[in-house]
C-alpha cells in the first residue's frame, strides 16, 4: 500500500475515533473513487462508528464521508410500523452548491470540465475540497466545502476567456438530471465483464485488462475480479470511459442468453 493510502486510512480511522469519543459527527474531505474504496475496505473492527457517504446527488463520484456515533442515531418507525434507526437532522454535510453561468451568453465559450477545474485550482483551492463539477449546457454546478464557498464566489470571475457569475443554490435548485442512453442486449450472464462489454461495445478480453488495471468500480468499490455478479441498481464506473447503471433482466432467449437493460450515462 502506498504511503498516501496509509495516511488516508489513518485519517479516516481518526475521524471515526473522534466521532465516537466526542459524540459528534465528523466529516472527511471529498473522496475520489480510489479513496472511497479504501474507506469501504477498512475492517469494521478498525472503525469506531458507522458512516455514510454523500456527494450531493445520487451518481456523485466524489463524496464526503460522515462518521456518526450510535448515540446520535434516533429511533423511528418505518411505514410498515417496524422500529428503525433514523439519521439525526444534524447530519448536514458541510458543502455548498454553486451555479456558474456566463455573464454574456452570446459570447460564452463551450467550456469543459477541465476548463472549470483548472480555473478553480489556479485559485489555490485543493482538489480534496471540491466535489463533482456538473456541466449542463452553458451552465455548471460545483460542489465545494462550505468554508470555501464565499471565497470561490468572490474570486472566480473568468473561466478561460468567458466572464462568469457564481450563485449559491440549494440541492433542490440544482435542476440536473443525468442524461443516459438506454441500452438493451443479450449476455451470457450478468457477470461484470459481460455487462462491461455490452456497455462499451468492446471485447471481454480488453475489458478484463481494465479490471486487472484497477480502473473498474461498482458502487464506489474497486473490483478486481471479472466474475463479480452485478445486481440490479449497481452503478459501474470505468475510469476514463464513463459509467452505467444495471437496470435488470427482461427475459431469456431460446438459447438461454439473458436479455438485459442498462442506462449508460452521457
Amino acid at each position: 500500500m502506498l504511503k498516501e493510502e496509509q495516511l488516508l486510512e489513518k485519517r479516516l480511522i481518526e475521524l471515526s475515533k473522534t466521532a465516537y469519543h466526542r459524540d459528534i459527527i465528523t466529516y472527511s474531505d471529498f473522496l475520489n473513487l480510489n479513496e472511497l474504496n479504501i474507506l469501504h475496505s477498512l475492517p469494521k473492527d478498525q472503525l469506531y462508528t458507522r458512516y455514510i457517504t454523500f456527494g450531493g446527488y445520487e451518481l456523485a463520484e466524489r463524496q464526503m464521508a460522515a462518521f456518526i456515533p450510535d448515540a446520535l442515531y434516533l429511533r423511528g418507525t418505518s411505514d410498515s410500523g417496524e422500529e428503525q434507526e433514523v439519521l439525526p437532522d444534524s447530519c448536514n454535510f458541510p458543502f455548498c452548491v454553486l451555479s456558474i453561468e456566463p455573464l454574456h451568453d452570446k459570447y460564452a465559450e463551450e467550456l469543459t470540465h477541465r476548463d472549470y477545474l483548472g480555473a478553480i485550482l489556479n485559485l489555490g483551492i485543493e482538489r480534496s475540497k471540491l466535489g463533482d463539477i456538473i456541466i449542463d449546457g452553458k451552465q455548471a454546478y460545483i460542489f465545494i466545502q462550505s468554508a470555501l464557498c464565499v471565497f470561490l464566489k468572490d474570486e472566480l470571475t473568468r473561466v478561460r476567456h468567458t466572464g462568469v457569475l457564481l450563485k449559491e443554490v440549494t440541492l433542490e435548485d440544482c435542476h440536473y438530471s443525468p442524461r443516459y442512453e438506454e441500452l438493451k442486449g443479450t449476455v451470457a450472464s450478468v457477470r461484470l465483464d459481460s455487462l462491461l462489454a455490452l456497455a462499451f461495445s468492446s471485447s471481454r478480453t480488453k475489458l478484463t485488462g481494465l479490471i486487472e488495471g484497477a480502473k473498474v468500480f461498482v458502487n464506489g468499490r474497486l473490483m478486481t475480479t471479472n466474475s463479480y455478479q452485478v445486481r440490479e441498481g449497481d452503478i459501474i464506473s470505468v475510469r476514463g470511459m464513463g459509467k452505467f447503471r444495471y437496470i435488470g433482466t427482461l427475459s431469456r432467449t431460446k438459447k438461454n442468453r439473458i436479455f438485459v437493460t442498462i442506462h449508460k450515462y452521457i
